[in-house]
């Protein structure tokens, strides 16, 4: 089992930053991919970024490409997001989800075995 607890969520402004971690407990942490997905009102869950067990490769939704990072510190069981040049379309709900399945990065809700209860983001214009 993996419990996941996201913070750092918040308002900020049009090209403002933040950073959300996601706190993970479970020895499966160091070896699970590990993504961050967002859902704005109204829309679906979308996949935002993943990074495999150790942060060797990365995957970005095309819409924060360049601006959004993700990076992990297994020695921590925490996984960041570091948002930059944030625009009012960030606005979401921001999860954290780990796969502990063998595989690759995944891009899918179905991907992904584990789910936080998702932090805040509203970029304001």
């Amino acid at each position: 089992q993996v419990q996941l607890v996201e913070s750092g969520g918040g308002l900020v402004q049009t090209g403002g930053y933040l950073r959300l971690s996601c706190a993970a407990s479970g020895r499966t942490f160091a070896s699970s991919v590990m993504g961050w997905f967002r859902q704005a009102p109204g829309k679906e869950r979308e996949f935002v970024a993943a990074i495999e067990w150790n942060g060797g490769r990365t995957s970005y939704a095309d819409s924060v490409k360049g601006r959004f990072s993700i990076s992990r510190d297994n020695a921590k069981n925490t996984v960041y997001l570091q948002m930059n040049s944030l625009k009012p379309e960030d606005t979401a709900v921001y999860y954290c989800a780990a796969r502990i399945r063998f595989g690759g990065l995944g891009s899918s809700e179905a991907d992904y075995d584990f789910w936080g209860r998702g932090t805040q983001v509203t970029v304001s214009s």
